[in-house]
């Protein structure tokens, strides 16, 4: 009787973790794209400031 209540259970906490873990590794890409872009912008601004 209790079988399916339990499996139900299992499998959403089981796609539950699988969606965080998703949404971990995509936001980790995200911010680490974020920080080479303004990397690779403060280098490329900072030689036109000093001619300025």
């Amino acid at each position: 009787m209790m079988m399916w209540p339990a499996v139900a259970l299992l499998g959403f906490l089981v796609l539950t973790a699988l969606v965080i873990a998703m949404g971990t590794q995509s936001t980790a890409r995200y911010e680490q794209e974020q920080r080479a872009t303004r990397a690779s912008a403060g280098r490329s601004t900072a030689p036109e400031a000093a001619r300025a």
